[in-house]
């Protein structure tokens, strides 16, 4: 018997492209992705070293993956503030407290990340911190507000009447007309303070881009894979005394 080529049929066709389409697609995709996981981390390396700058309208126009650091001077707004819910970190999971400041001087208000703690189910939540009422100098990363939690249900900071109020994400709109002022489009990421029970570590929680590179060698070999077993199902014997 001898190999030959065995035209495929049209639905086999069609299936062979959309799954090696979709197979690359993917591979692309978790690619970029590893290249996106890295620019992020090379800011938060690079706002470490890098000088403080007064808090001004051009670094609210930097590009997203420019993280500055910045130097503030206001006050706190103490009967305000923010839990931000379901926050894992090291695989605990937690909340970041989000206090309120008024820089002096300006319009809009700044959230500040006053630093993550841990909250497990069924043990008595922390206290909010206290905040000092009299004019502070902020430092700090000026960094966009992280994404993430499900966005279901509607607004939930006008239904709760006490501060601090709990959100699973800070939509900045919702927590502007929640304040009735004006925010600033990015938070501050306070600088770590001795003593402090909060965990001030700004280096985001993120897939590391080493393993999206892994995802993405897998899909590519799953496109190396449909190949083969295309050509290996279409390149085969003949069986004895069949034509095609």
């Amino acid at each position: 018997m001898t190999r030959r080529w065995h035209r495929p049929s049209w639905f086999a066709l069609l299936l062979f492209a959309a799954g090696l389409a979709l197979f690359l697609a993917l591979a692309r995709w978790q690619w970029a992705r590893a290249e996106e996981k890295e620019v992020l981390l090379a800011a938060y390396a690079a706002s470490a070293t890098a000088p403080t700058q007064s808090l001004s309208p051009s670094t609210d126009a930097l590009p997203a993956e420019v993280l500055p650091r910045v130097r503030v001077n206001g006050r706190y707004r103490t009967d305000r503030g923010y839990w931000l819910v379901d926050q894992v970190r090291d695989g605990r999971n937690g909340r970041y407290a989000i206090g309120v400041f008024t820089p002096n001087g300006e319009a809009a208000d700044l959230l500040v990340n006053l630093g993550w703690v841990a909250s497990p189910a069924g043990v008595t939540l922390p206290a909010f911190p206290s905040l000092p009422a009299d004019d502070r100098i902020l430092e700090g990363i000026y960094a966009p507000p992280p994404g993430g939690g499900l966005r279901m249900g509607g607004d939930a900071l006008p239904r709760q009447k006490s501060w601090p109020k709990e959100t699973i994400f800070l939509d900045q709109a919702a927590i502007a007309a929640d304040l009735g002022s004006a925010l600033r489009p990015r938070l501050l990421l306070l600088d770590a303070e001795s003593g402090s029970p909060l965990r001030r570590e700004w280096t985001p929680a993120i897939i590391p881009p080493s393993r999206h590179r892994g995802y993405a060698f897998q899909w590519l070999s799953f496109a190396v894979a449909a190949v083969v077993i295309f050509v290996v199902l279409h390149w085969r014997k003949d069986q004895k005394g069949h034509r095609t």
